[in-house]
């Protein structure tokens, strides 16, 4: 089974904007109990979907200047980019299916 990794900082962040078609960013913390919930499910989604779409974690308090630039006031908020461009922002704990649908919308 993988595990998503994490983005170190904005720089790698950007690099995988442009350079991926299709990514799907977990934006996390360590203190946050919710997001406990949610990172088996992301794992599980970079597992899945390994061959069409690039999931990645972000740990927002080493990388506030990436939650200022995308609105991010709670977490655990997954935001969904295709081409470079923020498609949609899942906020909260939710069922794996509803990652994977919003996955599959942009394949």
């Amino acid at each position: 089974m993988g595990t998503a990794t994490f983005i170190q900082d904005e720089t790698e962040f950007d690099s995988l904007l442009k350079s991926e078609s299709l990514l799907v960013v977990d934006c996390t913390a360590t203190w946050c109990g919710p997001c406990k919930l949610v990172a088996p499910l992301i794992d599980r989604l970079a597992d899945d979907y390994r061959d069409r779409a690039k999931v990645f974690k972000l740990d927002l308090d080493s990388n506030k200047p990436v939650a200022k630039r995308f609105g991010i006031r709670s977490i655990p908020a997954v935001m969904v980019f295709k081409q470079g461009k923020l498609i949609e922002t899942l906020v909260g704990v939710k069922p794996y299916e509803e990652f994977t649908a919003a996955v599959e919308r942009q394949l």
